[in-house]
């Protein structure tokens, strides 16, 4: 079972420094929604589609409108949109003149929240909306290991001592990067993405049986640590197996499933002097030759059909 984790107004305000100019005491309110919204149409009285749980940002095009209302027109506006009661209201470009607005909130005990005056609203959104996108997805912690290779994501996993952190460290010493060791923290971001990350307490650690924890950034510099990447790959690493056969040129691609996403899934039989990191760049490479439409199984069986 998945976890959900909770998101509060004051979250955001420690995140990005905001400043609070009314409801400090309702701070604890919580967002339940990863985006953000401008309010647009329903200053002028649309409110068939108004998202009332997602945080409200006011740019410059918005306050700039509100400025130049009447106080009446401006009262009505207002207070059309502050009586949903939305987590919170965020002013961006640190802009002025906000006391009408400061009231309207302070009645409705919604907190209004400004950031500084040297990040666009853009800017802003991109960096809020990306936060509690990963802050509120759903995510499991499996047993494993994380590495980047070639920018993408490979989950390795196996039984206890299979080898998993040995061969990070290979990959490692490829230039490729660690993600996450032993503990790897996997979150949904959208039907079709898995995000892999560590829990914090083991980031940028790698755990090595007869040698010990290792810091991999002290070692071997910040290229060899990546904080968070997607997962691409489900790799398996298992025990060597005689007369098995694991390389059937028209075998069905298999998927692990993860929180209803579906990962390729390949397993890789481990025995003594075979490169197992090399099948890891090789099965990685081919994923993303798969990803431009090209199969080399497909044509290696387009020639054999062609000399009948």
């Amino acid at each position: 079972m998945y976890q959900v984790k909770i998101l509060t107004v004051d979250d955001l305000v420690r995140k990005f420094s905001l400043k609070i100019l009314t409801g400090d005491n309702k701070l604890k309110q919580q967002i339940k929604q990863p985006r953000s919204h401008r309010p647009g149409l329903e200053f002028v009285g649309h409110f068939d589609f108004f998202p009332t749980e997602r945080v409200q940002i006011l740019g410059r095009k918005e306050i700039t409108y509100l400025h130049k209302l009447s106080i009446d027109e401006r009262q009505m506006r207002i207070g059309n949109i502050v009586k949903y009661h939305p987590p919170c209201f965020i002013v961006t470009a640190g802009q002025e003149g906000l006391t009408y607005l400061t009231q309207y909130c302070k009645e409705e005990g919604i907190p209004l929240l400004c950031t500084n005056e040297h990040q666009t609203t853009s800017e802003f959104i991109t960096t809020l909306d990306d936060f509690m996108l990963k802050t509120l997805a759903p995510e499991i912690a499996v047993h494993g290991v994380c590495i980047n290779v070639y920018g993408m994501g490979i989950l390795l996993r196996g039984n206890s001592g299979v080898g998993k952190s040995e061969t990070a460290h290979t990959m490692i010493g490829r230039g490729h990067r660690l993600v996450a060791d032993d503990i790897v923290v996997l979150k949904k971001l959208s039907p079709r993405t898995i995000l892999g990350t560590h829990d914090g307490k083991t980031k940028e650690f790698l755990a090595l049986r007869s040698i010990g924890l290792l810091n991999v950034v002290r070692l071997y510099g910040r290229k060899a640590f990546q904080d968070e990447t997607r997962i691409a790959l489900d790799i398996e690493l298992t025990k060597w197996q005689k007369n098995s056969l694991n390389n059937e040129l028209d075998h069905e691609p298999k998927y692990t499933e993860y929180m209803g996403v579906q990962i390729p899934h390949i397993e890789i039989q481990l025995q003594p002097g075979r490169d197992v990191a090399g099948l890891i760049e090789a099965a990685a490479n081919n994923w993303l030759l798969k990803q431009q439409g090209y199969s080399a199984a497909e044509e290696f069986m387009r020639r054999l059909e062609t000399d009948f």
